[in-house]
């Protein structure tokens, strides 16, 4: 299924993604439920110019999930954190702080809310 879904797309938008030099599989941390793979993912694409194209694009095709655009997708809507299962700490782990990256306003009504 995953074959399928990176062929729908477009490969303008292929072409410019900072994703395709990665030298990982983009299975390991664009589909991970780790934090620091997802923070990694979402690293990755905080630099990407078609950042916007490539958010646009996986709402438009209904991702179920994984990280598109610099967001995270979770049962085909944006969801804008995520946190580890359990009793949140008292004091928050730096390692689980995830890049921030603003959803541009067109597409906010696609956040799931909480």
């Amino acid at each position: 299924m995953l074959a399928e879904t990176l062929d729908d797309i477009s490969p303008a938008v292929r072409a410019g993604a900072a994703c395709r030099d990665v030298g990982v599989p983009l299975t390991g941390i664009f589909f991970s439920e780790e934090l620091t793979d997802i923070a990694a993912a979402k690293s990755i694409c905080a630099t990407c110019p078609v950042m916007v194209e490539c958010l646009e694009g996986a709402i438009a095709r209904h991702e179920p999930w994984g990280v598109w655009g610099g967001q995270m997708f979770v049962n085909g809507r944006i969801l804008p954190t995520k946190r580890r299962r359990g009793r949140p700490p008292v004091v928050p782990r730096p390692e689980d702080r995830l890049p921030d990256i603003p959803v541009p306003a067109h597409l906010r009504a696609w956040l799931r809310s909480a």
